[in-house]
């Protein structure tokens, strides 16, 4: 397996020609899943005793397996938050994985790291942290969320014990109940307690509804979640007020900016992320609108030394990396073993500019509004909310989520796009997330279109 042979020679040219040919593919395939019964007749048997061998196993992932793995990065994959990674980054990825660098510590991945470091740094001033600021690439932006709150958690028993002050006996984080899930599956692994909140008529998250969850929890609260750019809607909850609450009470503020923190590149959206600058820890997803592979969240901190606190890992054989004096990525998150998975978008930046970024994500707002007013425009479609970032929500008038469900399927069966239904409370709506630049103004005005023709259909 690991001879530097003809048969190695041919594998890996066979597999980079692969790659070669979906990264450089003009018209990127939707594709269909599959379910595990007819996989089991198309695809079993490809573990054996003495192999395949390379060229029929490339082929069931091409031909059998593939094809059941929906294109994340397909123009008209419009559902959850798509991903639409540049060719720069796609490109550097292979290299990541080729040159098996570890990037959890400093002594073993020294240029990995401070690459990773040039990127966190320059996200931190774009999101008007201090110079000081630090963080690391997590896997996504559950663990980002968890490590975070896991920092954040450890503040606050410091401080009582400084204090000379009991732990409460359940601690609570505060946020919107229209937190990403992730908060929720955070807790459950730390073992505390969510108080949701409905956000306002707006879908924000206000100051007075947090301080309220402050008055009456008490020092419980040891941290409050906001979200710039909830997942549904993409909206951004008013992290000032917010920010007033809990500085004024000492407790940590952490934005989950996953999805939506991303449009603060955007000039003109900069006054809707005020706040965010005042956060104790921000996270930010560039497989997400920073057009990165997956997978990869950026976890950050306005003062790293909270999280090396939390998290440091301490074992004999551990530390050696500790003596430089130097920051390990894997001392800021649940981990150790990382991938350096933040440098497919260090090499997009350095190769692009950040100011292909910001067109790129403006692109995105600049549609989401242009399609609703088309969708406002057109009887039998109702805009739920006016988009504030690249999400849309509407509905078909008169629809029941049968309805949606069956034209969904027939979309996606025709290759025509990925938009499945979501709801908003109790009612089923269409959303498009909108992400890739290559996404056009007249592909989503085809996919009203058949919308027309389907409710026509059923009248009949």
């Amino acid at each position: 397996m690991h001879a530097i042979s003809e048969e190695a020679r041919r594998i890996v040219e066979s597999v980079i020609d692969y790659s070669r040919r979906r990264a450089l593919w003009q018209d990127i395939p939707l594709d269909l899943p599959d379910s595990p019964e007819r996989l089991a007749l198309r695809a079993s048997g490809s573990i054996t005793r003495t192999g395949i061998g390379a060229e029929e196993a490339l082929r069931l992932w091409d031909q059998e397996l593939a094809p059941t793995c929906l294109s994340t990065d397909h123009p008209g994959y419009l559902s959850f938050i798509p991903s639409a990674p540049s060719k720069a980054s796609i490109a550097f990825d292979l290299i990541v994985s080729a040159s098996s660098i570890y990037g959890g510590s400093w002594l073993e991945g020294a240029g990995a790291v401070y690459a990773e470091n040039e990127v966190i740094a320059w996200l931190a001033e774009e999101f008007g942290l201090p110079e000081d600021a630090g963080g690391v690439f997590v896997q996504g932006g559950t663990i980002g969320n968890l490590s975070a709150l896991v920092a954040a958690r450890d503040v606050a028993r410091r401080r009582n014990a400084a204090a000379g002050r009991p732990n409460p006996p359940r601690w609570v984080v505060v946020c919107s109940a229209e937190s990403h899930s992730s908060i929720a599956s955070a807790a459950s692994v730390m073992d505390i307690d969510v108080v949701g909140i409905r956000p306002g008529a707006d879908g924000r998250l206000h100051a007075d509804a947090v301080e309220r969850a402050l008055d009456e929890h008490g020092e419980s609260v040891f941290a409050v979640v906001a979200t710039a750019g909830t997942t549904n809607f993409g909206i951004i909850d008013d992290i000032g007020g917010i920010a007033d609450a809990v500085h004024a009470r000492d407790v940590w503020l952490h934005v989950d900016g996953a999805y939506g923190l991303a449009g603060m590149l955007v000039e003109e959206m900069r006054p809707a992320y005020r706040g965010v600058e005042r956060a104790d820890s921000v996270i930010v997803d560039p497989h997400k609108w920073l057009f990165a592979p997956f997978d990869a969240c950026a976890l950050i901190y306005r003062d790293p030394r909270a999280a090396l606190r939390a998290h440091t890992q301490h074992a004999e054989y551990l530390d050696t990396l500790a003596d430089g004096g130097m920051v390990n990525p894997s001392d800021l998150a649940v981990q150790l073993t990382r991938r350096a998975r933040g440098l497919p978008l260090w090499f997009s930046l350095a190769t692009y500019g950040t100011e292909e970024y910001r067109s790129a994500i403006g692109y995105g707002i600049a549609l989401a509004r242009r399609i609703a007013d088309e969708i406002a425009a057109r009887p039998g479609l109702t805009l739920v909310r006016e988009p504030q970032l690249s999400v849309v929500v509407f509905r078909v008038d008169g629809w029941s989520a049968a309805d949606y469900d069956a034209w969904s399927e027939r979309l996606l069966e025709r290759q025509h796009a990925f938009v499945v239904p979501s709801s908003h409370e109790g009612e089923p709506v269409l959303r498009f997330a909108i992400v890739n630049p290559q996404t056009s103004f007249d592909l989503l005005c085809s996919i009203l279109d058949t919308l027309v023709e389907a409710r026509a259909d059923r009248a009949a």
